[in-house]
């Protein structure tokens, strides 16, 4: 059975209009579906993704190898207003609460910024704009087994639905979010990814993954995801 997120109340006034909702990012994430995928690199299956909807606002999405499935790491999204939310992950064990110190919403060009208010990191925006935009968050990772304190860095620009395709769907529509992410896990603070992921409408994550660092890599969704 699908479930889907409560909306904002300015959707359900449009809607009751008769005027067409705009796209939110859970039409292209499947964020509070009971949705699960497939992702390939050119040799064979290399990730699987799982959503569990926890709430009408929380859902949880599974990220492991296809060889080590059911795994234990999955992240605690949030959708709040006009937000969805990233509040920490499940890893090792034990959880992780990421935090920000320091957050910004800028222009494509990652210029021209505001600050966000809130402790907790502004993923991306719910409604899907028509324009581009970027996302600059700093703060802090705390392992909840230990209390230790890493320091992270991580800028998103998404864009706006466009065509899209790979092998398998040649005619789809996809927003982009391409993410650079610093840390200090185990290291100086340095860069540690690096990569644009090809969101499919009604098809989730994973449709193109395009990663530059820390070495080139490409994959691929293959099939319709479980819904």
């Amino acid at each position: 059975m699908k479930v889907l997120l409560a909306l904002p109340a300015a959707f359900m006034v449009a809607a009751c209009a008769g005027q067409p909702a705009a796209d939110v990012w859970g039409d292209y994430s499947l964020m509070g579906r009971a949705a699960s995928g497939v992702i390939w690199d050119e040799r064979a299956p290399a990730s699987l993704y799982q959503w569990d909807t926890v709430s009408a606002n929380e859902a949880h999405i599974h990220w492991g190898s296809p060889k080590n499935w059911p795994t234990e790491h999955r992240e605690r999204f949030i959708h709040s207003g006009d937000w969805v939310l990233l509040d920490g992950w499940w890893g090792n064990g034990t959880y992780y609460t990421q935090r920000v110190t320091k957050e910004m919403l800028c222009d494509a060009a990652c210029n021209s910024c505001k600050p966000l208010e809130g402790d907790v990191q502004h993923y991306a925006m719910w409604r899907v704009p028509a324009h581009a935009y970027c996302l600059q968050a700093e703060g802090t990772i705390t392992e909840r087994s230990s209390g230790k304190v890493l320091h992270f860095k991580h800028v998103q620009v998404y864009t706006p639905p466009a065509p899209c395709s790979n092998t398998s769907f040649a005619h789809a529509t996809c927003i982009t979010q391409h993410e650079t992410w610093w840390d200090d896990n185990r290291t100086q603070f340095e860069k540690k990814l690096d990569r644009t992921e090809y969101l499919g409408k009604g098809l989730g994550h994973g449709f193109r993954i395009d990663q530059t660092f820390p070495k080139p890599w490409h994959a691929e969704l293959h099939e319709v995801p479980k819904q």
